[in-house]
């Protein structure tokens, strides 16, 4: 079980390297709309192959729509356009919030309030996204942008409406079928705009590590980590497995010191501890 973990936490831990491998050579937007579409291409056979569950009132088509949209329109688009415009080590940080966002979102959905330790974990995690979007002493604006920062923080908040969406719908379906379903969904929608975005210009600077990037993310990232993910979740339980989770920002901000060479700076750092100490704090309460 540990095993499957650990090679979901280095799939997804490497996301925001190959993300910015990916949109170096090849545009953006392309390459959120072929993380999706790839994705989905395997996604359905899969889905009808293992006879997934589908939705079938109009309310959970609804909840698989936001689902798709959230987590397989919108993420890859914001994500790989904030990408191309900030530092890996800065996307690997923001993503490390994502599940306070859900947790706001899915409180005001069930009208709940959370306990006060997740405010105080909360607030410490977006401390340190302050101070990461606000000091960028050693990284040039061109490497991380304010612009690219607030993609990257939509791409998260996108993602969290759609987890939310996708786990309500999980409920009535299964966890497996909401989320084949909702890549496949997604592919869909972004189907048609693919002729559109991967003209020429879009990947004449592309070569074979650009290409493999994008293969990593979709088979990778969005199939392979979600299937160990919840294999790994099954056979060892939530909480055990789910602790892990907070090595994944650590895994990412290593491989993007080691293998793209950004620095280290002492704003990274103090932001890291910051996000690390208050996603545990809120998780654990």
């Amino acid at each position: 079980m540990l095993g499957a973990a650990a090679v979901t936490l280095t799939l997804w831990g490497a996301s925001p390297m190959m993300t910015r491998i990916a949109v170096l050579s090849i545009d953006a937007v392309a390459v959120g709309t072929l993380r999706t579409v790839v994705a989905a291409c395997l996604a359905v056979p899969l889905a009808v192959a293992l006879r997934l569950p589908h939705p079938r009132s109009l309310r959970d088509w609804l909840l698989l729509l936001v689902s798709a949209l959230g987590g397989f329109v919108l993420f890859p688009l914001l994500f790989s356009l904030g990408v191309r415009r900030t530092s890996a080590s800065h996307a690997a940080l923001i993503l490390a919030v994502s599940p306070l966002f859900t947790g706001l979102i899915a409180a005001a959905v069930e009208r709940r309030r959370p306990r006060s330790t997740w405010w105080i974990g909360a607030a410490l995690a977006f401390l340190g996204e302050i101070a990461l979007i606000s000091f960028r002493a050693g990284v040039s604006t061109g490497d991380a942008s304010l612009a690219g920062d607030l993609l990257t923080v939509a791409a998260c908040i996108a993602s969290a409406a759609g987890y939310v969406a996708g786990a309500r719908l999980a409920r009535r379906l299964t966890t497996w079928a909401t989320t084949f379903w909702g890549i496949g969904l997604g592919g869909l929608i972004l189907l048609p705009i693919l002729p559109v975005v991967l003209g020429p210009a879009a990947w004449a600077g592309a070569g074979v590590l650009g290409w493999s990037a994008v293969g990593f993310l979709a088979l990778g990232s969005t199939i392979l980590g979600y299937v160990c993910w919840y294999w790994a979740l099954q056979r060892g339980g939530i909480a055990r497995i789910g602790a892990t989770q907070f090595l994944q920002p650590v895994i990412a901000l290593l491989l993007a010191v080691l293998v793209l060479g950004e620095p280290i700076t002492a704003p990274l750092v103090l932001a890291a501890l910051l996000v690390v100490a208050g996603v545990t704090l809120a998780q654990r309460s």
